[in-house]
């Protein structure tokens, strides 16, 4: 697979997760632009199986190559992002693991169960990302009780291995110069936005600005019934540049970590 199936695979799987994602595309597409897209998220744990290391194993095969490293320490997650070595235009790739030794012992002993009945072991660690949930119909009691120490953890419970979102990159856009801009174009149209931390996160001092729409809910089935669970978001991201006039290519723990709770419950409700 070469990194533009990848990459249209990924788009394919997330779009299913993120159905609002599709609307927003078309959004742009209708204004008259072409959306290039800034990254790509994916979630893991920090199971030797299946960590950001094997995760990775399909983008390096592509030509990514590991750049920065991000740790965000109140949700115990660790995180490294990829970028193209030639192909300047390709997407960012951000991969982010939980770090499970951190974690409860209940909540390890749940993602250990997950993973002895996965059948990881016979997975091409390049076919990890479109796996999805490999540990059969989960429990909504094991859901909430996920929820109140990670929403990471109870996140990928329920959908396991695939995109957590992608990116629109605000600067080439042609109608639209500033973040503020596109959150006005995207609440004019009914979406709503991730207000934790402020609808933009970061600043120009700081090189790069982010927000994101609310992870669209999706029906799931559980062993106990079917309840709505926030599944996937679309994010959009404008970069500023460096004294040497290089725009910034990496990320800001801090903004990252409110960008994160696109798909919390609480961020949800409120």
């Amino acid at each position: 697979m070469n990194k533009d199936q990848l990459l249209e695979k990924l788009w394919e799987q997330y779009v299913e997760l993120a159905p609002s994602a599709k609307k927003v595309h078309q959004l742009f597409l209708d204004k008259g632009e072409t959306v290039e897209n800034d990254h790509i998220a994916l979630r893991t744990f920090n199971d030797p199986r299946v960590n950001v290391d094997k995760m990775s194993e399909a983008f390096l095969a592509c030509g990514y190559e590991a750049k920065g490293e991000y740790v965000f320490e109140a949700k115990k997650l660790f995180a490294k992002h990829y970028e193209h070595k030639t192909d300047k235009n390709a997407p960012r790739i951000f991969i982010s693991e939980l770090r499970l030794e951190q974690c409860s012992e209940y909540l390890q002993e749940i993602v250990d169960s997950c993973m002895a009945i996965s059948g990881v072991d016979d997975i091409d660690p390049k076919e990890l990302a479109f796996k999805g949930r490999l540990w059969g119909k989960p429990s909504y009691g094991v859901y909430q009780r996920l929820l109140e120490e990670s929403e990471y953890a109870a996140w990928m419970y329920v959908y396991g291995f695939c995109t957590n979102h992608f990116t629109v990159y605000i600067n080439p856009l042609q109608h639209f110069d500033s973040v503020e801009e596109v959150n006005t174009l995207l609440k004019d149209n009914g979406f709503k936005m991730n207000a934790s931390g402020g609808e933009i996160k970061g600043t120009p001092e700081q090189l790069l600005e982010q927000s994101s729409i609310l992870a669209d809910k999706l029906s799931i089935e559980f062993v106990e019934g079917t309840y709505e669970i926030p599944a996937c978001y679309y994010e959009f991201a404008k970069r500023y540049p460096k004294a040497d006039g290089e725009l910034f290519s990496g990320f800001v723990a801090s903004s990252a970590d409110k960008i994160f709770e696109s798909t919390n419950v609480t961020v949800q409700s409120s």
